[in-house]
């Protein structure tokens, strides 16, 4: 389903040991340069309408219609001349931002979710 580098997992729980009791909740928004935009953020409590996947220990929520956008997302993690980000690899999107945080689908999938 989600695949997580293990440069991604060491860096989620660097960020969340500044709160050890929170998940890590990964969803898509409307907006950003290409219609959707990734959010990776943290939370303490899940919601009836998450799934709940653990991968490299870390408990990761995913709302059902963030799902849909996420089928086979691959999430990195690297630094370079301009700093760390995360890397979002989506073989869904037909096109991204060059910032690689923002995307677009195609119509088909966004009639089906």
């Amino acid at each position: 389903m989600i695949q997580l580098s293990q440069a991604a997992a060491s860096e989620i729980k660097r960020l969340k040991s500044k709160q050890p009791n929170a998940l890590v909740r990964l969803a898509v928004k409307p907006g950003g340069c290409s219609d959707l935009f990734y959010d990776l953020s943290f939370e303490e409590t899940q919601k009836t309408s998450d799934r709940l996947f653990e991968i490299h220990g870390l408990k990761i929520l995913i709302d059902d219609e963030s799902l849909n956008y996420l089928h086979e997302l691959a999430l990195d993690y690297s630094e370079d001349l301009m700093g760390g980000g995360f890397r979002f690899h989506n073989p869904q999107a037909v096109s991204t931002c060059s910032c690689g945080n923002s995307f677009s689908v195609s119509q088909e999938l966004v009639v089906h979710s």
